[in-house]
């Protein structure tokens, strides 16, 4: 799940930026790839940053500092109430010191790629490059706002500076992304195989395990992918990502109690709205509507209070709309989504609700801009093989649900058989 990565990815180069001295931005040893400490540290720090600015409420760089905090809370709690306490202080900041704060800026960067507002996350990124040109974390956050823009050419470049000026956990993570967006495998599973190797701390363990474990699952490899979510669950018991990706190997191994049981006490933890949807998809492809149906009512609450956060909705909500909702919303949602995110994935999203409206001449081309970079993602030649069927192109059709049967069999527990069930009602000739 590639967007895992890039959303977790872009947040994770906000934090740890606040410097130990003076204003340019500092690389820390201790930078987590996934965010620092537990969540008692997390609220330790929130509380020291407050009762300092209860003495000194313009200390420019606590407020930025305060900032981040509050952005990472929201991140690992699923509560986005924290974003406009982020912006608050922030703000605040910048207005305190307008020049030369590249904590207040880098935190402005991430905040607005929380909210899906890439473009606006792209601009404060550049501004905190220029003011911290040697910092690896932010050319992390340029990176991020260049990919999740379509503008992957400069995203490449972007994460090879941070590399070369750092190589670690975050930076090989990264390049671990970019390879994958370009299809090649083993390149993104090496990179982070190489940034598990480097990581010194429990969290950056926890998270490049989960993400060699969806590695190996979204290219078919079930079995590899429950062990190396296991093992990061040894390291890191009970970490709701790492219980997640084990339930998502459990699910493609034919045990679904046990991935039932792993989402639900992941959901539990943190609820986050995928999770909460996974888990809803997965209910339903075991005929458990009634217990589906709560977790899509609480996925929709969720979407609602993200809005109301200023989180722009895209692909999520988009395909929930396209798949269990309304298709005119999905439209809506979709079409919105690429204006501030024209990445692969809301491209796919895009493609998808076309699809739903009839408009599916129009969805192939959307789908072709998903499949652009090469990357392997069994849903989108699922995607473009279902618009490739409703077109009539039926040898297109079904070389495109085989390749998406190919590269993961598993991929989605509705979808995948749904997949398996279209390329069965094909003829074997066109």
């Amino acid at each position: 799940m590639a967007a895992a990565l890039g959303a977790g990815l872009f947040l994770a180069g906000g934090l740890g930026l606040a410097p130990q001295g003076g204003s340019a931005v500092q690389d820390s040893p201790h930078d987590s790839a996934e965010g620092a400490g537990s969540g008692a540290g997390r609220d330790a720090a929130i509380v020291g940053l407050q009762e300092r600015l209860r003495t000194a409420p313009d200390d420019a760089e606590a407020l930025g500092s305060l900032g981040l905090a509050y952005i990472q809370q929201a991140r690992t709690t699923a509560d986005p109430s924290y974003y406009p306490k982020a912006e608050s202080v922030l703000t605040h900041s910048l207005s305190v010191q307008p020049a030369d704060n590249a904590t207040a800026t880098a935190g402005m960067a991430a905040l607005a790629a929380a909210r899906h507002d890439f473009a606006a996350a792209l601009d404060f990124a550049q501004k905190a490059v220029a003011l911290s040109p040697d910092s690896s974390t932010v050319y992390g956050i340029l990176a991020d706002a260049y990919t999740q823009l379509g503008r992957y050419p400069e995203s490449f470049e972007a994460v090879q500076r941070m590399v070369d000026l750092k190589p670690g956990t975050p930076s090989l993570s990264r390049a671990s992304y970019a390879w994958e967006l370009r299809g090649d495998t083993a390149a993104a599973t090496g990179n982070m195989q190489r940034a598990l190797d480097d990581a010194n701390t429990p969290a950056d363990r926890a998270f490049t395990l989960y993400h060699l474990s969806l590695l190996a699952l979204d290219n078919g490899d079930a079995r590899t992918a429950l062990a190396r979510a296991e093992t990061g669950l040894r390291a890191a018991p009970g970490t709701a990502s790492l219980l997640e990706a084990r339930a998502r190997a459990e699910a493609a191994l034919g045990n679904p109690d046990a991935a039932v049981a792993d989402l639900r006490q992941a959901v539990a933890q943190v609820p986050q709205p995928e999770y909460v949807l996974e888990l809803g998809d997965l209910l339903q492809s075991l005929g458990r509507s009634a217990e589906a149906a709560h977790q899509y009512t609480v996925f929709r609450a969720e979407q609602q209070l993200l809005a109301d956060n200023g989180v722009a909705l895209d692909t999520d909500a988009a395909l929930f709309e396209a798949d269990h909702g309304d298709p005119g919303k999905a439209l809506a949602i979709a079409e919105q989504g690429l204006r501030t995110r024209p990445f692969l994935e809301m491209h796919d999203a895009y493609a998808w609700a076309l699809h739903v409206n009839g408009r599916d001449r129009e969805a192939l081309g959307q789908s072709d801009r998903a499949l652009t970079t090469g990357m392997r993602n069994a849903l989108f030649h699922y995607h473009r093989g279902m618009i490739e069927k409703a077109l009539g192109n039926l040898a297109d059709a079904r070389t495109e649900l085989t390749t998406a049967l190919a590269i993961n069999p598993a991929f989605h527990p509705l979808d995948a058989p749904a997949a398996r069930t279209a390329l069965a009602a094909l003829p074997s000739s066109p």
